[in-house]
C-alpha cells in the first residue's frame, strides 16, 4: 500500500478520534483566522502531493519530489510579505500553496497539478517541468536545487539596498522587502549553501545591507543518508553577522512565533537571519523512493505518527479555533478539490515538438530607456587625460577599459562584482580606475569565491540590475559553473520567459601567456560554457573589436535578457606587434562609443583561395601565418568567427563563398572545441574541403614549453601549405 495512502486514512481515522501525538500547547501570536488560513494551505499541500503520486502512478503526471511533512512552510508564509521575493526549497508545496490564497487572482490548484502534469498552460514552465514558482507570486521556479539557488538569494538581498541607492529602470523588489531562501538539511552540506551563507556572514559582518532569511528545514536525513542530531544547530547557530531562530516545524503556532520574529529582524536590521525548523519527512524522498528499503520501519511509522497535519488539527482543536467535524471537512474538501482538478489538467495538451520546448530558452525582448550615449562633460570627467590618448592606438587591455566606462556611464544600472576589480583594478589592470570612476556601489570588490560572484550578478539581475561580473581566470569558472548551467541559463527556460537573470559574465581565459601559471592561469577549453542552451559566448581577437563586442554584449543582456560571457584572451591584452617587434601591429584606435559589432558578424581579412577560420589568438597567429602562405604565393582570407556561441554559421559560410579550401585552426582541444562543430557545420552545408588544426588533448605547461600543446605561427603554415597542395 502507498505510503501517502497509510498516511491518509490514518489522518482521518485519528482525527475522528481525537488520537492526537503529543505536543505543546499553542503559543504565540498566531490568530485563529490565520491559523485556519494556514491549516488550509497545509491540507490543499497534503492532497496535491497524494493526487500527484496517483497521476504518476497512472502515467498522468511525471517526477514527484513531495513537500508531505515539511507542511510548516505554510506558517513561514502567512509571516512574510508577498513581495518578499522566495527562492523555494523543492519541499515547499505548503509555502506556495499558502502564499497563493494571499495573493487574489491565483489559483494555487489548478496551477500546481497542472505543472505536476506537464501542462502547455501550466503558468509557470509551460508544461517543461514539475516545479514550484509563480512570477504572480515573487517566486522564482526552481527544481531539485542542491542548495544553488542560496548564492542567488544572496544577490537578490544585496539588489535591496543597492537598488534604494541606484533605482534601475526594471526594478523588480521593493525597497522593505525582504529575500527569503529555504533548503534541507542534506543541502546545507553542500559546498554552494556553506559558500553563500559565509557569503551573507562576510557581507553582515562588514554592516552592508542585507536583508536574508536563510530557512534550514532539517527533517534528519538526505534521500538515505542520516543528519547528525544537532549538527544543524551546532553548525549555523553561532556564525558572526548571522541571527540564529528555531522551531518546530510540526507545531504551526511555534513556526509562525519564529518565522514572524525572523522576518522582523531582517527586515528592520537590514542583516541576514538563520532560521532552523525541525521537521519530518513522510513517503520517502521523492515518488519512486521507497523508502522502507533502506529504513527501519519503526523510523518512518514514527515520522507519520508525527504528521504535521495532526499537530495542526491538536492545536486548532485545543484552542478552540476548529471542532474535529470542521477539520475533516477542509481536508476532504481540498482532497475533492484536488480530485476534481486533476481529472481536468490531464487532459490538457503537452508539449510535443522541439520547437515547443525550446520557444523558452531565449527569453523575450523587453522595452528600455532609450539612450543617446554617455554625455561628453560626464566622459571628459570620467577619463580625464585618457581623452587625449584615444586617437592613438591602443592594446586591448585599455580598450576594454575604455568601452566598460562608456557604457557605466551611459547605463546606470551596470554594476562589475569580482575579486580585486575595484582597488586593484583587476590582475591584467583591464579595470583600472573603474572604481574611482563610478564608486564602491558600481564597482564591487567580493570575497574569494566564484560561486558567491556569480550568484551575486544572478540576484541581482534578479532586481533589474544588468550585471558585469568577473572570473578571473577562465580554469576558476569551473568551481562555479553550475551557477550557469544550472540556475542564470535555465531561468528562462524553466519559467517560461517570465524570470530572466541578464548578465555580460566577463572571463580571462585562453592559452599562451609566457611562462605563467601554466593550466590553472591558460585553459584552452570552452566546452563547459559551449553546451548551455541559450548561452552566448563572445570571443574578441582586436582591441577595437573587443570594445564594439561588449557593447553589443550588454545591448543583449539589456534590451533582449541574454546571459552573455565575454571571454577575454588574456595574451592579447598587452599585445602590440604582429609581424616584427615595434610595427605596433596589433593595436587599435578605440572605436567611436556608438560603434558595435552585431551578434553573429564575422571578421574577414582578404579575399584569397584559401579561407583560415579562427577566433582569439588563433586569428593573431593565423594573420602572421598569411604574411608567410603570401610569401609562398598562398593568398588567403582570415575570418575572425568573434561569436562562439551561437555559431554564426550563416555569417561564416558567406564569409568562404568563393574560397576553395578552409583550413580551421582552434586553440582549444580537438576533443570538445569549436573545431569539432566548426567541421560538421562545413560538411553539412559546404562543398568545399576542409581540415583543422587545432590544440593538444592536454593540460598547459608552466615555462618554455606553454605554448608547445597549441596551433602556432610554423604549424598553421604548414597545415595551410598540407591542405593547398593536397589532391
Amino acid at each position: 500500500m502507498d505510503r501517502a495512502d497509510v498516511v491518509h486514512e490514518a489522518f482521518v481515522k485519528r482525527v475522528s478520534s481525537g488520537e492526537f501525538p503529543a505536543g505543546a500547547s499553542a503559543a504565540g501570536p498566531l490568530t485563529g483566522p490565520e491559523a485556519v488560513a494556514i491549516f488550509r494551505a497545509q491540507c490543499l499541500s497534503r492532497n496535491l502531493d497524494r493526487r500527484s503520486r496517483k497521476m504518476q502512478a497512472a502515467g498522468q503526471g511525471f517526477y514527484t519530489i513531495g513537500s508531505s511533512g515539511h507542511e510548516g512552510m505554510a506558517a513561514v508564509a502567512s509571516a512574510l510579505n508577498t513581495d518578499d521575493m522566495a527562492f523555494l526549497h523543492y519541499r515547499d508545496g505548503a509555502f506556495q500553496t499558502r502564499r497563493s490564497a494571499m495573493v487574489p487572482g491565483t489559483t494555487a490548484t489548478w496551477d500546481m497539478l497542472s505543472s505536476f502534469s506537464t501542462a502547455k498552460s501550466d503558468p509557470i514552465s509551460g508544461g517543461r517541468h514539475k516545479v514550484l514558482g509563480s512570477k504572480a507570486l515573487n517566486i522564482p521556479p526552481q527544481t531539485s536545487t542542491i542548495a544553488s539557488h542560496l548564492p542567488k538569494a544572496v544577490g537578490a538581498a544585496y539588489s535591496i539596498g543597492l537598488a534604494r541607492r541606484h533605482p534601475p529602470e526594471h526594478k523588480e523588489l521593493a525597497d522593505n522587502s525582504i529575500v527569503m531562501c529555504s533548503f534541507g538539511d542534506a543541502s546545507a552540506n553542500h559546498s554552494t549553501a556553506q559558500g553563500a551563507i559565509n557569503s551573507a556572514c562576510w557581507t553582515s559582518f562588514q554592516s552592508v545591507p542585507l536583508p536574508l532569511l536563510f530557512v534550514c528545514e532539517d527533517n534528519g536525513i538526505g534521500i538515505s543518508t542520516r543528519t547528525p542530531s544537532g549538527w544543524i544547530a551546532a553548525n549555523f547557530s553561532a556564525k558572526p553577522g548571522l541571527k540564529y531562530f528555531r522551531a518546530n516545524g510540526l507545531d504551526i503556532f511555534d513556526t509562525y512565533r519564529a518565522a514572524a520574529e525572523a522576518a522582523a529582524y531582517v527586515r528592520s536590521q537590514r542583516k541576514p537571519a538563520f532560521l532552523h525548523l525541525t521537521l519530518v519527512r513522510l513517503y520517502g524522498h521523492a515518488g519512486a523512493d521507497l523508502q522502507q528499503s533502506y529504513l527501519d520501519k519503526t523510523l518512518f511509522e514514527e515520522w507519520e505518527h508525527n504528521d504535521p497535519l495532526l499537530h495542526s488539527a491538536r492545536l486548532l482543536q485545543e484552542r478552540g479555533i476548529l471542532s474535529a467535524d470542521e477539520i475533516l471537512g477542509i481536508y476532504l474538501e481540498t482532497e475533492a478539490q484536488c480530485t476534481r482538478v486533476a481529472e481536468e489538467v490531464v487532459k490538457l495538451p503537452r508539449l510535443e515538438t522541439a520547437e515547443d520546448v525550446m520557444a523558452s530558452l531565449v527569453p523575450p525582448k523587453r522595452t528600455c530607456r532609450s539612450t543617446n550615449g554617455p554625455a561628453e562633460d560626464a566622459r571628459a570627467a570620467a577619463f580625464q587625460s585618457d581623452l587625449k590618448q584615444m586617437d592613438k592606438p591602443q592594446p586591448m587591455s585599455r580598450l576594454i577599459n575604455w568601452a566598460l566606462t562608456d557604457l557605466m556611464l551611459e547605463h546606470s544600472e551596470i554594476v562589475m562584482m569580482g575579486e580585486d576589480v575595484g582597488r586593484k583594478g583587476g590582475v591584467y589592470g583591464v579595470t583600472q580606475k573603474l572604481c574611482d570612476r563610478f564608486g564602491h556601489d558600481r564597482i564591487v570588490d567580493t570575497l574569494l569565491d566564484e560561486q558567491s560572484i556569480l550568484g551575486l550578478a544572478i540576484g541581482l539581475a534578479h532586481n533589474g540590475f544588468i550585471p558585469i561580473p568577473e572570473i578571473q581566470f577562465l580554469a576558476y569558472l569551473h568551481n562555479a559553473e553550475d551557477q550557469l548551467r544550472g540556475e542564470a541559463a535555465t531561468l528562462p527556460f524553466f519559467s517560461n520567459g517570465q524570470f530572466s537573470n541578464p548578465m555580460v559574465l566577463r572571463i580571462a581565459g585562453l592559452g599562451y601567456q609566457k611562462g605563467f601559471g601554466g593550466h590553472f592561469h591558460n585553459d584552452n577549453s570552452l566546452a563547459v560554457l559551449r553546451d548551455i542552451p541559450g548561452l552566448i559566448i563572445a570571443c574578441p581577437s582586436h582591441g577595437d573589436d573587443a570594445a564594439r563586442m561588449l557593447r553589443e554584449c550588454v545591448r543583449l543582456a539589456r534590451e533582449e535578457q541574454r546571459v552573455v560571457v565575454f571571454l577575454e584572451p588574456i595574451a592579447l591584452y598587452p599585445m602590440r606587434d604582429l609581424h616584427e617587434d615595434g610595427d605596433a601591429g596589433w593595436m587599435r584606435c578605440y572605436p567611436s562609443p556608438d560603434k558595435c559589432i552585431p551578434l553573429g558578424e564575422v571578421g574577414v581579412t582578404g579575399d584569397g583561395p584559401l579561407a583560415i577560420l579562427s577566433y582569439g589568438n588563433g586569428h593573431y597567429l593565423s594573420q602572421q601565418a598569411a604574411k608567410d602562405l603570401q610569401a609562398k604565393g598562398i593568398e588567403t582570407r582570415i575570418i575572425d568567427m568573434r561569436w562562439i556561441a551561437p555559431m554564426p554559421r550563416d555569417a561564416i559560410l558567406g564569409a568562404i563563398d568563393g574560397a576553395q579550401k578552409v583550413l580551421i585552426v582552434d586553440e582549444c582541444r580537438g576533443t570538445g572545441g569549436q573545431s569539432e562543430a566548426l567541421l560538421s557545420m562545413l560538411v553539412e552545408n559546404s562543398s568545399l574541403p576542409a581540415a583543422r588544426l587545432a590544440a593538444e588533448d592536454s593540460f598547459i605547461a608552466t615555462g618554455p614549453a606553454y605554448a608547445a600543446t597549441m596551433p602556432s605561427r610554423d604549424s598553421i603554415m604548414a597545415a595551410a601549405i598540407r591542405l593547398w597542395n593536397a589532391q
